[in-house]
C-alpha cells in the first residue's frame, strides 16, 4: 500500500486547485504505471490493466466501482475482454486533483489484491 492509498478523498469543488506541474511530477512517482493524458484540453490519469479473461476484468471493474463509491470519486472505466482501462480526473475542476492520485493508488491496490 502506498502512502497515497492510505489517504481519503476530500470534497472537490469547482474552485479547488488543480495539481501544479511540480505536484504532478512528485505525485506520479507514487503511481509509476499511470500515464498523464490530455483529452479535450483536460489532464487525466490513465492505466490499462490486463486480465486472462472477461470474467476477471469485470470482477476488477466491480471492485474499482465499489472503491470509487466509498471515496465519492468516480473514474472512467472501459471493460473489454482481457483488459480494463481506468481513467481518473476531477470533473468539477476539469483536470487533476490530488484525489485522482489517491484513487489511482487505491486502484492499484485493488488490482494487487486480486
Amino acid at each position: 500500500m502506498s502512502s497515497l492509498s492510505a489517504q481519503k478523498c476530500e470534497a472537490c469543488h469547482v474552485d479547488a486547485p488543480k495539481v501544479s506541474d511540480e505536484e504532478l511530477a512528485q505525485l506520479i512517482t507514487n503511481i509509476p504505471d499511470w500515464v498523464p493524458e490530455v483529452r479535450n484540453g483536460i489532464m487525466q490519469l490513465e492505466r490499462v490493466y490486463k486480465f486472462k479473461n472477461f470474467k476477471q476484468a469485470i470482477t476488477f471493474t466491480n471492485k474499482v466501482g465499489d472503491m470509487a463509491e466509498d471515496e465519492g470519486h468516480h473514474p472512467g472505466l472501459l471493460t473489454e475482454w482481457g483488459k480494463v482501462t481506468v481513467t481518473w480526473w476531477s470533473h468539477s475542476i476539469k483536470g487533476l486533483h490530488k484525489n485522482d492520485f489517491i484513487c489511482a493508488a487505491k486502484t492499484d491496490d485493488v488490482f494487487n489484491a486480486l
